[in-house]
């Protein structure tokens, strides 16, 4: 099983996202980006952060519109999909 925060080197940007319900992608809202959802922070920050070295409630700090439950799906969602891949 793949560490997830080493997902960032583009393969967590190529996984189909419509199928997690912590994020949604709004036409015109941060360019198009996946987002975590009623956020406007991308999901890309999470895992530019976590393969930066920050720990996941540094980047609750960071980022408080998130929730612990949106990071936890997130996570899980791109750990799957590379099972599964």
């Amino acid at each position: 099983m793949r560490n997830p925060q080493s997902v960032c080197e583009g393969a967590v940007f190529m996984l189909n996202w419509a199928h997690c319900s912590a994020v949604e992608r709004v036409s015109g809202k941060v360019s198009g980006a996946w987002l975590f959802r009623d956020t406007r922070i991308p999901i890309r920050a999470l895992f530019e952060n976590l393969e930066g070295g920050a720990t996941v409630e540094e980047f609750f700090e960071w980022f408080p519109g998130v929730t612990r439950k949106q990071v936890e799906t997130v996570l899980e969602f791109a750990q799957q999909s590379l099972v599964d891949t």
